[in-house]
Protein backbone atom coordinates (compact mmCIF):
# COMPACT_ATOMS: atom_id res chain seq x y z
CA UNK A 1 0.00 0.00 0.00
CA UNK A 2 1.58 3.13 -0.74
CA UNK A 3 1.90 5.63 2.05
CA UNK A 4 -0.10 9.27 1.89
CA UNK A 5 2.10 11.48 3.88
CA UNK A 6 -0.28 13.91 3.65
CA UNK A 7 -2.84 11.94 5.96
CA UNK A 8 -0.55 11.66 9.25
CA UNK A 9 -2.45 11.55 12.25
CA UNK A 10 -0.39 12.60 15.03
CA UNK A 11 2.95 11.68 13.53
CA UNK A 12 1.43 8.10 13.23
CA UNK A 13 0.38 6.35 9.65
CA UNK A 14 -3.31 6.23 9.26
CA UNK A 15 -4.34 2.35 9.20
CA UNK A 16 -5.84 0.29 7.02
CA UNK A 17 -9.11 1.10 8.53
CA UNK A 18 -8.89 4.75 7.33
CA UNK A 19 -11.55 5.53 4.23
CA UNK A 20 -8.57 6.78 2.07
CA UNK A 21 -6.72 3.48 2.51
CA UNK A 22 -8.37 1.77 -0.30
CA UNK A 23 -6.80 4.15 -2.71
CA UNK A 24 -3.23 3.93 -4.11
CA UNK A 25 -1.87 7.49 -4.31
CA UNK A 26 -2.30 7.42 -8.46
CA UNK A 27 -6.54 7.08 -7.77
CA UNK A 28 -6.68 9.24 -4.68
CA UNK A 29 -7.95 12.68 -6.11
CA UNK A 30 -7.82 13.88 -1.69
CA UNK A 31 -9.16 16.94 -2.37
CA UNK A 32 -12.52 15.50 -4.35
CA UNK A 33 -12.46 13.14 -1.11
CA UNK A 34 -11.97 15.92 1.38
CA UNK A 35 -14.58 18.03 -0.66
CA UNK A 36 -17.13 15.00 0.06
CA UNK A 37 -16.50 14.73 3.39
CA UNK A 38 -17.20 18.50 3.80
CA UNK A 39 -20.60 18.19 2.34
CA UNK A 40 -21.34 15.09 5.10
CA UNK A 41 -20.58 17.78 8.02
CA UNK A 42 -22.10 20.90 6.36
CA UNK A 43 -25.27 18.70 6.03
CA UNK A 44 -25.25 17.60 9.70
CA UNK A 45 -24.53 21.34 10.87
CA UNK A 46 -27.76 22.31 8.74
CA UNK A 47 -30.23 19.81 9.57
CA UNK A 48 -29.00 20.62 13.71
CA UNK A 49 -29.96 24.28 12.74
CA UNK A 50 -32.98 23.59 11.57
CA UNK A 51 -33.86 20.89 14.45
CA UNK A 52 -32.90 23.72 16.47
CA UNK A 53 -35.12 26.75 14.89
CA UNK A 54 -37.72 24.29 15.28
CA UNK A 55 -37.53 23.20 18.82
CA UNK A 56 -37.31 27.16 19.49
CA UNK A 57 -40.14 27.97 17.59
CA UNK A 58 -42.42 25.00 19.50
CA UNK A 59 -41.15 26.08 22.72
CA UNK A 60 -41.81 29.32 22.49
CA UNK A 61 -45.37 28.55 21.06
CA UNK A 62 -46.27 26.60 23.75
CA UNK A 63 -44.81 29.29 26.38
CA UNK A 64 -47.05 31.69 24.89
CA UNK A 65 -49.99 29.72 25.22
CA UNK A 66 -49.28 28.27 28.50
CA UNK A 67 -47.82 31.54 29.92
CA UNK A 68 -50.30 34.27 28.31
CA UNK A 69 -53.19 32.54 28.23
CA UNK A 70 -55.47 35.84 28.72
CA UNK A 71 -53.72 38.25 25.97
CA UNK A 72 -55.01 36.93 22.69
CA UNK A 73 -52.36 38.01 20.23
CA UNK A 74 -50.03 35.87 22.01
CA UNK A 75 -51.95 32.88 22.44
CA UNK A 76 -52.91 33.56 18.64
CA UNK A 77 -48.84 33.60 18.15
CA UNK A 78 -48.40 30.77 19.57
CA UNK A 79 -50.92 28.78 17.99
CA UNK A 80 -48.80 29.97 14.67
CA UNK A 81 -45.40 29.19 16.04
CA UNK A 82 -45.97 25.47 17.04
CA UNK A 83 -47.14 24.04 13.37
CA UNK A 84 -44.42 26.44 12.09
CA UNK A 85 -41.45 24.48 13.95
CA UNK A 86 -42.95 21.26 13.27
CA UNK A 87 -42.63 22.19 9.68
CA UNK A 88 -39.94 23.12 9.89
CA UNK A 89 -37.93 19.96 12.07
CA UNK A 90 -39.95 17.85 9.04
CA UNK A 91 -38.45 20.07 6.70
CA UNK A 92 -34.88 19.95 8.06
CA UNK A 93 -35.16 16.21 8.17
CA UNK A 94 -36.65 15.20 4.76
CA UNK A 95 -33.51 17.63 3.27
CA UNK A 96 -30.94 15.64 5.62
CA UNK A 97 -32.05 12.48 4.30
CA UNK A 98 -32.16 13.77 0.85
CA UNK A 99 -28.84 15.02 0.75
CA UNK A 100 -27.22 12.00 2.63
CA UNK A 101 -28.89 9.87 -0.06
CA UNK A 102 -27.26 12.63 -2.99
CA UNK A 103 -24.13 11.96 -1.58
CA UNK A 104 -24.05 8.41 -1.06
CA UNK A 105 -24.84 8.07 -4.14
CA UNK A 106 -21.99 10.22 -5.74
CA UNK A 107 -19.24 7.83 -3.87
CA UNK A 108 -21.09 5.08 -4.97
CA UNK A 109 -20.56 6.34 -8.63
CA UNK A 110 -16.97 7.44 -7.53
CA UNK A 111 -15.90 4.48 -5.81
CA UNK A 112 -17.14 2.32 -9.28
CA UNK A 113 -15.58 4.46 -11.62
CA UNK A 114 -12.26 3.25 -9.58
Amino acid sequence: MTEFPILRIMGSMVHSSHPYSRFTSEQLILRDELAIDRTILANERTVLAYLRTALTLVIVGVTLIKLVPNDAFAVGIGYVCLPIGILCGVFGTYRFFRMRAMVSACRAQSAKSL
